[in-house]
């Protein structure tokens, strides 16, 4: 009677185990994935707070290369380390009004002379190639030579004839500058590094 009993309480052991370790195994499954999950998006906020910020395209001065409504990412800590360049399509906050932000090619560096004739610039005499600029966005207007300030910048729009930029308000003050076109992500159909 007594071997009965105790074979009864084996297999309700025995039957009661791989259900208790199942349930352990699942919440310690749902505790990993809730751990990763938690530093995925902690390390992701920390990306876009400090690194890198989406940012959407308004307007067409920067035609053909970024269009309206695009979204990019943008670097904001690549400064830190590297001076701007020219070539460089750089976000910045609009030097007249600091609540808007514009974004624009960078083509004068500090302490050069920048001169548009007819449309070509020109860097301390030297016509600038620019083959970003396609001939549909070209601009034949001229602006007399300027040397750009110290920590400033002279930039201007791809689509030079519908562009609000250096040519109407001055250099970029390098401190307004705060970060560097890096990435479209979307429309997913031109997903890719901007150069």
């Amino acid at each position: 009677m007594m071997e009965e009993n105790t074979t009864s309480e084996q297999v309700i052991k025995e039957n009661a185990t791989p259900e208790k370790s199942e349930v352990a195994l699942l919440l310690r499954e749902i505790r990993n994935w809730t751990r990763d999950i938690f530093f995925a998006a902690l390390t992701a906020i920390l990306i876009v707070v400090f690194v890198v910020q989406p940012v959407k395209v308004e307007g067409t001065s920067m035609q053909p290369r970024l269009l309206d409504q695009e979204r990019i990412f943008v670097n904001k800590f690549i400064y830190h380390f590297s001076g701007i360049e020219r070539g460089d399509i750089v976000v910045f906050w609009y030097p007249k009004d600091p609540t808007k932000s514009f974004i624009k090619r960078v083509v004068g560096l500090p302490g050069e002379m920048v001169e548009i004739r007819s449309g070509v610039v020109f860097i301390n005499g030297k016509p600038l190639p620019e083959q970003y600029v396609t001939p549909e966005y070209f601009d034949y207007a001229s602006c007399p030579p300027q040397k750009v300030a110290s920590n400033t910048y002279f930039v201007l729009g791809d689509h030079r004839n519908s562009s609000n930029d250096s040519r109407h308000w001055g250099a970029v003050p390098a401190e307004n500058v705060f970060g560097k076109a890096i990435f479209r992500y979307w429309p997913v159909s031109k997903l890719g590094l901007i150069d």
